[in-house]
This record gives C-alpha cells, sequence and structure tokens, in this order.
C-alpha cells in the first residue's frame, strides 16, 4: 500500500478497535449482570464467575465487529471529507478503486475474524459454557444447598434434602418439576448423589417413585425405580436438555450430522440452517463495509451534506440484517431458503461497491441537462 493507502488504513483500523472495545465492553457488562446469580444464589466464585461471562464473547465479538467495522469506515470516510483531505485525494488522481483498497483489506480482516467465530469459537463456548452450568448446578446440589431448604433450581423445579450423609449423599430427596404445567413430576428418593464426568453431571436417585402427572383430570401414573439418573444440563438457559443444540455442536458435525441420532433426524432442519447460517456470517462483515463505503466513498464540499448518506446507509444495514435473520429461520424450514441466505449478502456488496466505485447517481447529475443561471424560461 502506498503513503496515503496506509493512512487510511491505520484511521480506519484504529476506528475500528476503538468501536470493537466500546460495544463489547458495554453488551458484555449487561451479560454479566443477567448472570450475577452466580456469585449470589449459587455460591460460585469471582473466577468461576468471570470465566462465564468471558465465554459469551465469540458470539458477541461475531455480531458487534460488522457494527463496529461499519461505524468505523464511516467515521473514516467522513473525517477524511470534513477535513477536505478526500477532496484533494481526489484532485490529486486517488481512483475510488484505490481509495477502497485499504478498506478492503480490513473489511477482509474483519471478515476472516469473524468467520474464525462464527465457525470455531463460538459453538466451543457454547458448549464449554454448557459444561460449566452443569457443573455450577451440580455443586449447587452437592456442596452448596442447605438441609432442609427447599431450593429452586430452576423456574418451576423445587429440590429438598433432609440431610447429608457419609460420603456426601443426600438423605431424604424431594423434587417437583412444574415447569411444563401439562406434564408434573414428583420424585421421593431415600438418597442422591451427584455424579460428574467432563462434559455430563448427574444426580442419581436411589430408591425411590417418580409420579407424573400429565394435564388436569388424568389419574398420576406413578413409577418405582432402584435407580434412577437425572440430568443437572437440563436445568439451564432456555431449558438445554442431554443432546448438544445446533449451536453447540462443532462445524464438522454439522456438515456430517449423524443421522443415526433421533434427536439430529428430528431436528435436520435446524442442523442446516446452524451449518449456513455460521458459513454466511462472515459476508455480513463484507456487506456492512461495503455499503458504508458507498455511502461516502465520493468526495462532497462542504455544503453537500453526508447526513442523508449516512441515514441512509444506516437503514440499509438495518434492513439487510434483519431480512438474513428472517431467511436463516426459514432455512430450517426450506432447503430453497438457503440460497437467499447467500444471494441476500453477495447481491449487496455487488450493488453496494457498484454504487461505491462507479458513481451511477453523479453520472446521472451529469447527464441531466443543465439550466443555465438566469435564462428566462422559454414562452409557450
Amino acid at each position: 500500500m502506498s503513503l496515503v493507502e496506509r493512512y487510511i488504513f491505520r484511521m480506519a483500523g484504529l476506528s475500528f478497535l476503538a468501536a470493537l472495545g466500546g460495544l463489547t465492553g458495554v453488551i458484555w457488562i449487561t451479560q454479566a449482570m443477567k448472570d450475577f446469580d452466580l456469585l449470589t444464589t449459587k455460591g460460585q466464585s469471582l473466577v468461576i464467575y468471570l470465566f462465564a461471562t468471558t465465554l459469551v464473547l465469540p458470539s458477541l465479538v461475531m455480531v458487534i465487529a460488522p457494527v463496529a467495522l461499519f461505524a468505523a469506515v464511516l467515521f473514516t470516510l467522513n473525517k477524511l471529507n470534513s477535513d477536505s483531505e478526500l477532496i484533494v485525494m481526489s484532485a490529486s488522481g486517488l481512483s475510488p478503486a484505490r481509495l477502497l483498497r485499504p478498506f478492503a483489506v480490513l473489511t477482509v480482516l474483519v471478515s476472516i475474524m469473524v468467520g474464525s467465530m462464527s465457525l470455531w469459537l463460538m459453538p466451543a463456548s457454547f458448549a464449554e459454557l454448557r459444561s460449566l452450568l452443569s457443573q455450577v448446578r451440580a455443586d449447587f446440589v452437592g456442596r452448596i444447598m442447605r438441609e432442609g431448604a427447599f431450593s429452586s433450581l430452576d423456574t418451576g423445579f423445587i429440590f429438598h434434602y433432609r440431610e447429608r450423609g457419609p460420603g456426601g449423599a443426600l438423605l431424604g430427596i424431594f423434587m417437583q418439576d412444574r415447569r411444563d404445567p401439562n406434564q408434573i413430576n414428583t420424585y421421593i428418593a431415600e438418597t442422591g448423589l451427584t455424579i460428574s464426568t467432563k462434559t455430563e453431571n448427574f444426580l442419581v436417585l436411589e430408591k425411590g417413585s417418580v409420579q407424573r402427572q400429565s394435564g388436569s383430570g388424568k389419574d398420576p401414573v406413578l413409577v418405582v425405580f432402584e435407580r434412577y439418573a437425572v440430568d443437572l444440563a437440563q436445568f439451564g438457559v432456555d431449558g438445554a436438555g442431554a443432546p448438544l443444540k445446533p449451536r453447540e455442536r462443532p462445524t464438522m458435525d454439522l456438515i456430517k450430522p449423524n443421522l443415526d441420532d433421533p434427536y439430529v433426524r428430528a431436528n435436520i432442519g435446524q442442523f442446516r440452517a446452524e451449518l449456513h447460517d455460521r458459513l454466511v456470517n462472515p459476508l455480513y462483515a463484507l456487506v456492512f463495509g461495503a455499503i458504508a463505503f458507498a455511502a461516502l466513498a465520493h468526495a462532497r464540499t462542504t455544503r453537500q451534506g453526508r447526513g442523508a448518506a449516512i441515514a441512509g446507509a444506516v437503514a440499509a444495514i438495518v434492513a439487510i440484517r434483519g431480512l438474513g435473520f428472517g431467511v436463516a429461520a426459514l432455512a430450517a424450514k426450506s432447503e430453497m431458503a438457503v440460497l437467499a441466505l447467500y444471494g441476500l449478502p453477495l447481491g449487496t456488496i455487488a450493488l453496494a461497491l457498484w454504487f461505491g466505485l462507479g458513481d451511477p447517481m453523479g453520472r446521472l447529475r451529469e447527464a441531466l441537462p443543465k439550466r443555465r443561471p438566469g435564462a428566462a424560461e422559454a414562452a409557450p
């Protein structure tokens, strides 16, 4: 890159880092406040709390990075216009294609970063967060919950044990699951013990029964058991159950799903939508960068307002991203929607670059007949 291009790249890059850091910090703090119960009600350490809240950063950065790029490109071009630097560059022969080069390099770097978040870091962080929260619940049940107290593991799920026995066993267990009003389960067991593996945590109940009440007016069903394992992962955000959700699975598991798994077969549309959504996410960094460049790439004098162009660019990215989310939801139901999932960002990039490099509106203004000042209107 030339000296001018390095100057533009440095300005845009610093603006991007500032915007990314500021936006991520604000949203991370908001998210961290939601998980504050890890410190208060769940009795976890500050290290566990910070680790759990940090695991959401890849998903935040993946969404925020294109927005930060958009803001950085707009800020840089607006500053170049305000300081009349862009006019001087244009007059000295700097073409729109050369002006695009430093922004294109930054946009590609951001797109690669978003791609790494989408394809690798985000699913890995979700899987790790699931395992961590499951371990937190196991610790809460096994070590923190007080004897004789009725505590809530999740909204609508009550847990109680009479006392603690030898080896950390829980004696006199009572549990009631009322999260689904149409399916109320009540567990009673003589003893229980939390068992943890590398990826899962269970509460194993021994010598007890479970009473299932399905709907009002129906007789309950009583099942007696000698040993019953309850997966603690089900008491989490969004009601996560034992099977890993599509967003928690590695990308290779989405490319080659295990069709022998009943959960995969029942949710194959969601697996397809998640895979293509991960692949298309990096394209939106290119979309946001191209729209910002198209809005302010051409030099304007101080008399030519830039507010309308900026407002139009903001409206465009909101509309395009909203349509992208809608098409991603349709991809879970229809394979044909996958084409639109890629066509929307690719078409937007092409259109934005056509505007940014070709200035069709400028050519249209030049083609219109110009009226000479003071010329009298022709008589009918």
